[in-house]
């Protein structure tokens, strides 16, 4: 078993190369967090809680060398909704158009059936290269740390998946974090850059304010809300008549909610819970768009939205 840590010497290479990695595992593995630490911007939203991200979104990676997209993609999970289907399948038909798949694989947990079911899945994808991530390493001391690596070889063998590399990395503490960029990067094919120099992603910026807004509502509601919140952002416009030197952006969103009792939940007593999404979303978005922002947010009911294909669409899926 062949396990990365940082050294030193990184192999000379002229060659400019260029590609796309995804990040795979079950859901609240820290496929998120870790995308944003290699990007070193938020770019994915990270939360939590389990299936926080619903949308592919891409951060990029800038080396004078190489060009690294990553595709950050739900977790895969044993569906339960139409939404979770759906999701699942986005999944798939990432893993099949990329040029790389890490598998992300937390230290502080055991490998469970979650992890197994992933790993079945990326056995039948031969071409594409396989990294193994054990991620979360600031959470292990180091004897449950090297006995999870052994696990994530053994699993490996078991089912007949040669990982091209297994690195453990903290994106939280940033151990490791550029050694993995520097594995990941050989295993590209070569090429030109396919974005330009300073883009950290291709998501709409009104997808990415839609899910600001979400991972702010997300935090501290109860354990049976994460899937039922959807945000759409119906408009973004610079406020008129405003000086140069002072803009404003007008942002309209609606946060859907699947049944009328769990509105007051969103809300909170006197409105307080959704004035506290507004403050946190916008100091986020500000950071994003750099301009300040009125926000104005509305709790509205899609009737179990998650199951109905129509509203689906409608939202976005």
């Amino acid at each position: 078993m062949s396990v990365r840590t940082q050294t030193s010497e990184q192999p000379a290479e002229t060659v400019h190369r260029a590609g796309f990695a995804c990040f795979v595992g079950r859901p609240n593995a820290g496929k998120s967090t870790l995308t944003n630490a290699l990007v070193g911007q938020k770019v994915a939203i990270t939360s939590n809680r389990p299936q926080t991200t619903r949308h592919t979104v891409r951060g990029i990676v800038h080396r004078p060398d190489a060009q690294l997209i990553l595709v950050d993609t739900p977790g895969l999970h044993k569906p339960r909704t139409l939404l979770g289907e759906r999701l699942n399948d986005v999944v798939r038909t990432t893993w099949a158009e990329v040029d790389v798949i890490g598998f992300c694989l937390p230290a502080d947990q055991k490998l469970g059936p979650g992890d197994r079911f992933i790993a079945k899945e990326l056995a039948g994808i031969k071409r594409t290269p396989k990294v193994a991530i054990v991620t979360k390493t600031d959470l292990v001391d180091p004897k449950a740390l090297a006995e999870q690596l052994i696990a994530v070889d053994q699993l490996g063998k078991e089912l007949g998946i040669e990982w091209a590399e297994i690195v453990p990395v903290s994106a939280v503490g940033g151990q490791q974090v550029n050694l993995l960029a520097d594995l990941l990067i050989p295993l590209l094919p070569e090429g030109p850059a396919l974005y330009p120099e300073g883009d950290l992603t291709d998501e709409p910026e009104q997808v990415m304010v839609a899910e600001l807004i979400r991972e702010a509502a997300l935090e501290g509601v109860r354990d049976e809300l994460p899937h039922s919140i959807a945000v759409v952002v119906e408009e973004m416009l610079p406020r008129e008549d405003r000086p140069a030197d002072r803009p404003l952006l007008d942002i309209h969103a609606n946060v859907y909610i699947e049944r009328p009792s769990q509105k007051g939940i969103i809300i909170g007593p006197k409105g307080k819970r959704l004035k506290e999404v507004g403050i946190k979303s916008r100091k986020h978005i500000e950071a994003l768009l750099g301009t300040p922002v009125f926000l104005d947010l509305h709790v509205k009911v899609a009737k179990d939205w998650q199951r109905d294909p129509r509203q689906l669409r409608k939202l976005g899926f």
